[in-house]
């Protein structure tokens, strides 16, 4: 690592895209700061050779810890930040509790914001910088039995497309990264969310849940369509790099085509089909 180095820190860096994207820039020279939650997956990190630190995006006090270590170890400096931390929600709109609900923003939104906010304050004093949000194709469109998950990928696209506009000028550039089905951990996670959140015996949706069980535990080959966490990277790369980056990066054909038909189907057409996508996938 040179003195020069440009510097990122990355969240949800435990498995999956965050991990991914983590190695892929520190191969490219960038300083990455890769963070997680969990005591023994920022060991895990460290033995792998990164500069790891703790972040929970549910604790203000973890999340505002770390933005102070990172900048005491960087000189008061950031050049970017990789919002990647989130986890899926499953259930039925019905059966999610207020807690529940509360849950999935204060990882996938309220703690992504304070997070940028702070890295804000020290793009703004720098002159420069770029914001990276990991949204889904689930920001885009709306599945059944995803509403949780839903509701806070579409809050933060909302969120950042303001974000974009106010910074405009500033010389610091904002993306959206919207991936659709990638290979990670994200089903065995949505899982122990679902078992720990969901009454699914006395729910109306008895039955679609244990086809969605099924689906969620099933071994075997990754969904149709489904890409390597390596495609994120690379959009991730270009956001970073790129001297002019996007607004949106679509990852994986689900997500152009979706995109696609949201601007020419009628709001019936589209739901026929993400009805249709919804039970083919729990069959």
């Amino acid at each position: 690592m040179t003195p020069h180095a440009k510097s990122i820190l990355i969240t949800g860096c435990s498995s999956g895209i965050g991990l991914c994207v983590a190695q892929g820039l520190h191969a490219r020279g960038w300083r990455v700061f890769a963070t997680a939650r969990k005591a023994e997956d920022v060991a895990r990190l460290q033995q792998l050779g990164l500069e790891s630190l703790a972040l929970d995006l549910t604790d203000s006090m973890s999340i505002h810890a770390a933005m102070d270590e990172v900048l005491q170890r960087s000189g008061g400096t950031l050049d970017a930040v990789f919002n990647n931390g989130a986890y899926g929600q499953p259930g039925a709109v019905e059966d999610l509790s207020r807690a529940a609900l509360r849950e999935q923003f204060e990882t996938n939104l309220f703690g992504t914001h304070e997070l940028t906010c702070r890295a804000i304050e020290v793009m703004r004093r720098q002159g420069h910088g770029r914001i990276i949000h990991n949204s889904s194709v689930l920001g885009l469109v709306a599945l059944p039995f995803r509403g949780a998950y839903n509701a806070s990928k579409f809050a933060l696209e909302g969120l950042t497309d303001t974000l974009r506009l106010e910074l405009h000028g500033s010389g610091i550039h904002v993306s959206l990264i919207e991936p659709g089905p990638i290979i990670s951990r994200f089903r065995a996670n949505a899982m122990f969310k679902y078992r720990q959140n969901i009454d699914a015996d006395h729910s109306f949706f008895r039955a679609t849940y244990q086809r969605m069980e099924n689906r969620l535990t099933k071994e075997g080959p990754a969904a149709p369509f489904t890409l390597p966490p390596e495609a994120v990277l690379a959009k991730v790369i270009h956001a970073l790099e790129a001297p002019r980056p996007r607004a949106r990066y679509f990852v994986t054909f689900p997500t152009w085509l979706f995109a696609i038909l949201k601007r020419l189907l009628p709001v019936r057409g589209l739901d026929w089909i993400l009805r249709r996508v919804s039970s083919g996938e729990n069959k």
